[in-house]
C-alpha cells in the first residue's frame, strides 16, 4: 500500500471517527446474534439462516458501515438474486436502482442512519454500490463488505460465480432462509453449506430460530403461526 493511500485511509478514519463515537454500540438481543457478530469480526466470510425480523441484514449493514468508517474498507456492496415470490423485476416501473428499491432500502436506510452525511458522499463517490446479483459475473471484490441477501434464491452455479469474486481485504456475508427458496433446482445457498461443512471450510454458518426473532411481537406470532401450519412444512 503507497503511503498516500494509507494517509487516506488516516483521513478517513479520523473523519468518522467522532461521528461513530456518537453511535450506541451493536448490542446483540439473543445469544445467536451475539454468535453472528462475532463470526462477521473474527472470518471473512460468515453465512446466517433464518426467517425475517432476526436482525441479520441489519446487523450485516451496521457492521458494514463500522467498517466503512473506520477506513477498514473502501465500498459496500449490496447485491440480491433477481427470482422475486410473485411479480417479477421487470413488471415494477422505473429504472433498475428503483426496482431495486423495495428490497435494497431496509440496508440502505441503516447506512445512511450510520453514516450520516457522509451517505450521499459514499453513493456519489461509488463507495456504495447497489448492484443485481446478475451483475455480479467479472467483478472482483478487493477492500469491500458485500452483502448477499436473499440467497437461498441463487442456483450452485450462481454462488460459485459469486464466491470465486472474492479478493483481498473483504467481508463477505450470505444471508437466506431455505425453506423460503424460490427456484426451481437445488439452493446454491444449500451447496455452498454443504461444502463448507464437507470439507471443514473456515466458514461459519448461524443459524436462527424463532427464538431470535426480534422485529416484533406481531412478527413472531405470524412466523410461529406459519411454522405450525401444515401448508407452509
Amino acid at each position: 500500500m503507497s503511503r498516500k493511500m494509507r494517509k487516506d485511509k488516516r483521513v478517513k478514519k479520523d473523519k468518522f471517527m467522532e461521528v461513530e463515537n456518537q453511535r450506541p454500540p451493536l448490542t446483540p438481543k439473543t445469544p445467536n446474534q451475539a454468535t453472528y457478530i462475532g463470526a462477521i469480526k473474527g472470518f471473512t466470510q460468515t453465512i446466517s439462516l433464518g426467517c425475517a425480523g432476526t436482525g441479520k441484514t441489519y446487523i450485516a449493514a451496521t457492521m458494514a458501515a463500522q467498517m466503512y468508517a473506520r477506513g477498514e474498507i473502501d465500498k459496500i456492496i449490496l447485491t440480491r438474486p433477481n427470482v422475486p415470490s410473485s411479480r417479477s423485476l421487470g413488471s415494477f416501473p422505473g429504472t433498475l436502482e428503483e426496482k431495486m428499491a423495495p428490497w435494497t432500502t431496509p440496508v440502505t436506510d441503516v447506512l445512511r442512519k450510520y453514516l450520516g452525511g457522509a451517505y450521499d458522499n459514499a453513493v456519489r463517490n461509488k463507495a456504495l454500490i447497489v448492484a443485481p446479483f446478475e451483475t455480479m459475473r467479472g467483478m472482483s471484490f478487493n477492500d469491500a463488505f458485500v452483502i448477499l441477501d436473499e440467497a437461498q434464491n441463487t442456483t450452485p452455479e450462481e454462488m460459485k460465480m459469486f464466491v470465486t469474486r472474492i479478493g483481498e481485504n473483504c467481508r463477505i456475508v450470505i444471508n437466506g432462509d431455505i425453506k423460503q427458496s424460490d427456484v426451481r433446482t437445488t439452493s446454491g445457498l444449500a451447496t455452498l453449506i454443504k461444502l463448507a461443512q464437507r470439507d471443514n471450510l473456515p466458514v461459519p454458518v448461524i443459524e436462527f430460530t424463532i427464538e431470535d426473532v426480534v422485529r416484533s411481537p406481531e412478527c413472531k406470532m405470524w412466523i410461529e403461526a406459519f411454522d405450525k401450519s401444515a401448508e407452509y412444512n
